[in-house]
């Protein structure tokens, strides 16, 4: 249909026979011919300055953070234990869970979502508060050493921290596992495809996540560090 609600037809010949044929609204080309590739457009949208940038505050939120918890675990242990003390273990790991899940979606979101930079900056701040944390809790291999080294008596709350942010990994680490298993083993015309979707992908991966939180809690697991 025009402008005036009057079809868009021309008179035509189809097969030797005269028809009324429908045509475009537009029938010239509103994008001008370019000897330009895909490849050359996205050149000249890359800006190597922002991504420069972006790429050293992402190191500075892994390195920043966590030097400053740390200092802060080490030099003013009973301030920091005062302050823990107002949470319970379960309370802790909910609280790690929560920031390290938040900067694992910013990451997934910026990846999916990649014209924006939204997502991007929401992965920088999330990873910047999980490396905080991460330093308080003197987050390593083997951090139940270095935890009841510092903290003394207080080292379980420390442990329940590292233990919320581990959850969250080994959250990631499943889903992954997971769906790379469902694409290698769905077909594409199969009706459990549904699950390789992007929606079914994020209810995966919160599933998942959540139930990696609930073995923390309520698993034992917050008894034997």
């Amino acid at each position: 249909m025009n402008a005036a609600g009057e079809p868009n037809e021309a008179t035509e010949i189809v097969d030797g026979k005269v028809e009324e044929v429908e045509v475009s609204r537009h029938p010239d080309p509103s994008i001008p011919v370019s000897d330009l590739s895909l490849a050359d457009i996205e050149r000249r949208r890359f800006r190597p300055v922002y991504w420069g940038v972006y790429l050293v505050s992402v190191l500075a939120a892994i390195i920043a953070p966590y030097w400053l918890g740390r200092m802060l675990a080490v030099r003013h242990t009973d301030w920091l234990v005062s302050h823990m003390s107002v949470f319970d273990q379960r309370g802790l790991v909910f609280l790690a869970w929560t920031v390290t899940l938040v900067t694992l979606t910013g990451l997934g979101m910026a990846v999916v979502e990649s014209k924006t930079w939204l997502w991007r900056i929401v992965f920088v701040i999330g990873l910047a508060a999980e490396q905080f944390i991460a330093g308080l809790s003197l987050l390593k291999l083997d951090f139940w050493y270095s935890t009841y080294v510092v903290y003394g008596d207080a080292a379980p709350l420390a442990n329940a921290t590292n233990l919320g942010i581990i959850a969250a990994g080994f959250g990631v680490a499943a889903y992954a596992v997971l769906w790379v298993g469902l694409l290698i083993l769905i077909r594409k015309d199969s009706p459990l495809s549904v699950l390789t979707r992007s929606w079914a992908s994020f209810i995966m991966f919160f599933a998942i996540e959540a139930a990696a939180l609930l073995i923390v809690l309520f698993g034992g697991l917050l008894t034997t560090v």
